[in-house]
């Protein structure tokens, strides 16, 4: 899929990977029109974006996915200024083990929600032009992470329903690939809940293992992520997959076959 004409909406995109994966966007050719909770942050990088890559091709728009008015109004907005909506990333998330369902709400019906709302405007069925929707899960999304089951719930869910609508549209004839992205600890805000009594909450006893996991893992930083986001972009030989991003490389996960 090549950028030049296409248009972008990222979620949580005032900051840490979503401004990470609306940048690379920018650069390649696309507009982009961010949401996130983050008013004043997201005004701040729409500035910026405007200085960087003119004032026609960042929108800000303050988005909380957690509501359904608020989401449809947005990229209904983004749709009105840009024209079309090609590329849909479901990106806002939390960790927060204490407020466990505001986690739910945010990681995993924020995702069902926007990948809904976006199909509004991108099925081919109803007039759409295509397109393609990833979902931003984690490596949490494909094992356990102790100290967090909640967060690791949400992005298990992620997966599980990035997958079905992968298959729902091929079978439906909707026009529109789906995949996922999974990367390990980024250098992010969530990166400091994972770590925080106050959000692991009853498991505030596990936030030394969890320090030993990212040493182990490593800790990626926002680039490394967001290229592999513009990759999964590019192959439009890529639905359903799910790209897991570690500190020594990329590589697509293999799914056991459940036939």
């Amino acid at each position: 899929m090549a950028f030049e004409g296409k248009v972008a909406v990222v979620t949580g995109a005032a900051q840490g990977l979503g401004r990470g994966i609306a940048e690379i966007l920018l650069k390649n050719g696309a507009k982009v029109a961010l949401l996130d909770v983050a008013e004043g942050t997201g005004n701040t990088l729409k500035e910026s974006l405007d200085g960087q890559y003119g004032p026609d091709r960042a929108l800000f728009i303050r988005c909380d996915v957690q509501s359904q008015g608020q989401f449809k109004a947005a990229i209904q907005k983004a749709v009105e200024t840009f024209g079309r909506l090609d590329i849909f990333c479901n990106n806002a998330g939390i960790a927060n083990e204490s407020d466990w369902e505001k986690a739910v709400s945010v990681n995993l019906m924020g995702v069902i929600r926007g990948s809904y709302l976006a199909l509004e405007h991108m099925n081919k069925l109803s007039g759409g032009q295509g397109g393609v929707i990833i979902n931003v899960s984690s490596l949490a999304g494909l094992g356990p992470f102790p100290g967090a089951p909640v967060y690791t719930a949400t992005k298990h869910g992620v997966v599980g329903f990035t997958r079905a609508m992968a298959e729902t549209s091929k079978m439906s004839g909707y026009g529109v690939r789906f995949n996922m992205i999974c990367p390990t600890f980024i250098q992010t805000d969530i990166l400091n809940s994972l770590t925080s009594p106050a959000t692991l909450g009853q498991f505030s006893h596990l936030v030394d293992p969890t320090k030993k996991m990212m040493e182990l893992h490593g800790v990626l930083d926002v680039s490394q992520v967001s290229e592999g986001f513009l990759q999964m972009v590019l192959d439009e030989t890529k639905d359903g997959a799910a790209l897991v991003v570690l500190s020594k490389g990329s590589q697509y996960y293999t799914f056991p076959s459940v036939v």
